[in-house]
């Protein structure tokens, strides 16, 4: 079965817009995996303009599934909090300096090099690692020659794209590149995560096409619908949508 993650960012976007720490992000971190979630995750970015550094080292001690870290390599201030957190993976992803919401993959051709090195240094720290990619072939075969363990894949074009679909050839074509890329992936011998606007109405038809992922990634979503339906009642939407 397909795991589900739980990013819990909005609730810190929440907590921050007011102060305090209401709602507490602990709590949310501890009720998403008592609710049912497989493992939770955080992306603190430079400006802490949701999940703080700080928020990360209260989460880690009550995590009992997995604890993944989304974030930019690049700034040696997150590498850092990663070697010293040691979560059971990063998720490495190339956000710019200020970016609103993560929005590309990594070009593994043009940054082989750079993966490499850094993808070797959380993993001798035994950190599992994934990487941020677009369902291109080519920068799939580019991951499997930097060392990452899993690539996740960047679904936002699949989301709008399923969502404008009116046929079945529609949807086809919408999954269609993500299939080609899973497979490849697989035959590559990497892991297979996947993130960014799945949500209750897309997320059934991603996992059915494409079966062998191990996690998605969801947080913006669930945590909309959580208003609505109650956060226990949402993560369980979730996890039976992955019942493939």
């Amino acid at each position: 079965m397909i795991k589900l993650s739980v990013n819990i960012n909005k609730f810190a976007t929440i907590r921050n817009s007011r102060g305090g720490d209401n709602p507490n992000v602990v709590k949310a971190a501890i009720d998403a995996q008592l609710f049912g979630a497989d493992g939770v995750t955080v992306h603190p970015r430079p400006d802490e303009r949701h999940i703080t550094y700080k928020d990360v080292y209260d989460i880690k001690p009550i995590i009992n599934t997995e604890f993944n870290i989304e974030g930019n390599s690049t700034e040696d201030k997150f590498v850092k909090l990663v070697l010293a957190a040691k979560p059971h993976q990063v998720t490495l992803v190339p956000d710019a300096l200020g970016q609103l919401t993560s929005d590309h993959g990594w070009d593994t051709i043009k940054n082989k090099d750079y993966l490499i090195y850094i993808i070797a240094t959380f993993k001798s720290a035994g950190i599992r690692v994934s990487i941020f990619v677009d369902p291109i072939i080519e920068m799939v075969e580019g991951a499997a020659l930097t060392g990452t363990d899993r690539i996740e894949l960047y679904t936002e074009g699949y989301a709008k794209a399923f969502a404008s679909a009116t046929t079945i050839e529609e949807k086809e074509a919408a999954i269609a590149p993500y299939v080609s890329a899973a497979l490849k992936a697989k035959e590559l011998g990497i892991g297979i995560n996947a993130g960014h606007d799945l949500d209750l109405h897309n997320l059934k038809y991603f996992a059915q096409n494409i079966p062998w992922i191990n996690e998605v990634s969801i947080g913006h979503a669930l945590v909309c619908d959580a208003l609505h339906l109650g956060y226990e009642n949402a993560v369980q939407m979730y996890k039976r949508q992955l019942s493939v």
